[in-house]
């Protein structure tokens, strides 16, 4: 019998629905899961993935993209297999992608978190028969602690930093970590928060969905003793010159192990993902129900590893898509 998704050269293959599940490269149909350049990249004739992910999708592949929008939940149909799309609690819009096909499931989580986030839905348990998991974090040392516990550190280096005429620049990725450490601060402050330009734009599309967020303000007006979020890339650029005094820190689920922060350089790291932990990877395999489980991206072999010992099957897929980058 063959599987019900396969892995070709473009990508995730359903020949039953005759569609690729955020493949990398260009082909007819795209279901995607979110908008992160590794899993929506440009050249598909049609696209469809959730409705909140649109201003995304349309602000990194085109305005005139063709793109099909579903609700989480709401079943459609390509050709003969079923399919929906599922919270995967990542970022604004990012979904699990369910297929049904003669009564056999299989669900692509896609990147996915269990922990709260303010700034996007929650995590939805699919049951499968098939599951296929991200495992970019699938180390047991990886145990996150909630996000707001993790923005209150922050907010004490930033004021702690401002007593001391200080600047705080914490690099975060433009995409989901920006906005959900804007969306867990404003628990505690209502100041304004400076951040880079290449923030500003997908900033604005999370407050246009609706995602309460600490009021912010272009780089080009910072004043000293401020908070400013930027991009990893933009680490070291002449703009810094003109801070003064800087503290410096980076919010990054990597940040969990101590010598990544001493060789980058940072004078604090903040233990922060957008990715699932080991325990909430565990949980998940088990309340899906799967009887087997493939593995991507990241430390898949352990993962895998671990599952068959304890009796469920589970086999590695390598693809191209990527995790959490350190930087």
């Amino acid at each position: 019998m063959p599987e019900l998704i396969e892995l070709k050269a473009e990508g995730m293959y359903c020949a039953a629905g005759d569609f690729y599940i955020d493949p990398w490269r260009p082909v007819a149909r795209a279901v995607l899961t979110h908008g992160h350049s590794d899993h929506a990249r440009p050249g598909a004739a049609q696209y469809y993935a959730t409705h909140s992910s649109a201003g995304i999708l349309r602000e990194r592949l085109g305005a005139d993209i063709a793109l099909q929008l579903h609700a989480y939940g709401e079943p459609f149909h390509l050709n003969r297999a079923q399919v929906s799309f599922h919270s995967a609690g990542h970022i604004l819009g990012s979904a699990q992608v369910r297929v049904e096909v003669d009564g056999e499931v299989w669900v692509m989580t896609g990147d996915f978190k269990r922990a709260a986030d303010p700034s996007c839905a929650p995590f939805e348990v699919v049951r499968c028969d098939t599951l296929i998991t991200e495992a970019t974090f699938a180390v047991p040392i990886y145990h996150w602690q909630p996000g707001h516990v993790i923005a209150r550190e922050v907010y004490d280096w930033w004021t702690h930093s401002q007593s001391q005429g200080k600047t705080c620049v914490l690099y975060c990725y433009s995409l989901g970590k920006a906005q959900r450490l804007l969306a867990e601060l404003s628990a505690f402050t209502n100041h304004p928060v400076y951040v880079h330009s290449a923030m500003l734009k997908l900033i604005d599309i999370y407050r246009q969905a609706g995602v309460q967020m600490l009021p912010t303000l272009p780089l080009a007006e910072s004043a000293p003793s401020s908070l400013i979020l930027a991009p990893p890339a933009a680490a070291g650029g002449a703009w810094m010159k003109r801070l003064g005094q800087v503290s410096t820190g980076f919010a990054s689920g990597w940040m969990a192990v101590r010598g990544n922060r001493r060789r980058r350089g940072f004078d604090r790291g903040f233990v922060l993902s957008d990715h699932a932990d080991w325990p909430a990877l565990i949980q998940t395999v088990c309340e899906s129900g799967a009887k087997r489980v493939l593995a991507t991206h990241g430390n898949s072999d352990l993962l895998v590893r671990y599952l068959n010992e304890r009796g469920i099957y589970a086999a590695a897929l390598k693809t191209e898509l990527g995790g959490e980058s350190l930087l």
